[in-house]
């Protein structure tokens, strides 16, 4: 493998996330600004951003303050 090649795979790798953590990011309840926001968070942090926007679950918390038959 050549430099070139593996940064083609990197590329396709930071994309293909970014990809995963929009799909993630679109079936959460979170208004247009709130999924813009973490949409710009995960592009402008290339490598860790979409890991954190996974892994910090937005939009979980405004699902307990509104559904009282949520309990952890």
């Amino acid at each position: 493998m050549n430099a070139e090649t593996l940064l083609l795979l990197l590329a396709g790798f930071l994309v293909a996330m970014y990809v995963l953590a929009m799909l993630y990011l679109r079936r959460q309840p979170l208004t247009f600004s709130q999924y813009t926001l973490w949409g710009l968070f995960a592009l402008l942090v290339p490598a860790l951003g979409p890991f954190l926007v996974i892994l910090l679950q937005p939009g979980k918390s405004a699902q307990r303050k509104t559904n009282p038959v949520y309990r952890r």
